[in-house]
């Protein structure tokens, strides 16, 4: 004979079952969502905008359009500048300008961004970074490479592929998928992302002089993950300077940002 408890003690398991069932519904549920919004969270487009100081260069990758910012200075050396996920590269341009006098300069704006036709992904944006290089590299042997945040992966793939004389990461991560568990650890986000920058598994392609620029108060990229990236490569290839003071959009203000970077390409 079935004790008085047994039907109340199934009707819960059957309650426990089913909002474990829905809890787990809306977590997939979620994750679909987040696979596939997911580059609607990793790239913020720029809009186009003019810029007096700098010739607008059109270059094709893959049937699209890429507006490079151009300065152009006489002499072998030339910059190539990928930016980060939110970045107006006109913005860089006087900056650049000013601190690296004796090389020509050109900033990517990506697929997307500043007038670029097309949408961002890991792979266009690396197809349009090898495109650019091997139009820079035509009227420049020496080419160094700057790549800033989401751009630190641009450039550590670029110059794992192309002969690059010198590399700089400002502000960098090791991958995007170590840098998505920071804030979303409760998300399988090793199997969610499709674009994953994973520059530390790249940085055994890189056989050049590396400078590793880090915010010392970066509140988007943690310190944490800049060293990782740092750590990927050999000791004595790579020197790491911290900036103090500034955070991941304010290092633009910090003479020793571009001080650093004049002094290392000046090698």
């Amino acid at each position: 004979m079935a004790s008085p408890a047994t039907p109340l003690l199934v009707g819960m398991g059957k309650t426990v079952a089913l909002l474990l069932g829905t809890v787990a519904a809306l977590y997939l549920l979620l994750c679909a969502w987040v696979y596939a919004t997911q580059r609607g969270r990793i790239y913020f487009p720029t809009p186009e905008v003019d810029h007096p100081g700098a010739e607008a260069l059109w270059l094709e990758s893959q049937g699209e359009r890429i507006k490079v910012w151009a300065v152009s200075r006489p002499g072998p050396r030339a910059l190539i500048y990928f930016g980060g996920n939110a970045d107006d590269a006109a913005a860089h341009v006087d900056l650049f300008a000013a601190a690296l006098p004796e090389h020509s300069l050109y900033l990517v704006n990506y697929r997307g961004y500043g007038g670029s036709s097309g949408r961002p992904s890991e792979s266009g944006l690396a197809a349009d970074a090898s495109a650019v290089y091997d139009h820079v590299r035509k009227a420049h042997p020496d080419v160094a490479v700057v790549g800033r945040s989401l751009g630190s992966g641009v450039a550590v793939r670029l110059a794992g592929e192309r002969p690059v004389e010198r590399l700089v990461l400002v502000t960098p991560f090791d991958s995007l998928v170590n840098l998505a568990k920071t804030y979303f650890g409760w998300l399988p986000v090793g199997l969610l992302l499709q674009d994953r920058y994973d520059s530390a598994r790249r940085a055994s392609d890189v056989r050049l002089p590396v400078l590793v620029v880090i915010a010392g108060e970066d509140e988007i990229i943690p310190r944490a993950r800049s060293l990782a990236l740092a750590a990927s490569f050999q000791p004595k290839q790579v020197q790491v300077v911290i900036v103090p003071g500034v955070g991941h959009n304010t290092l633009d203000a910090s003479p020793r940002y571009l001080g650093a970077v004049r002094a290392f390409l000046a090698d």
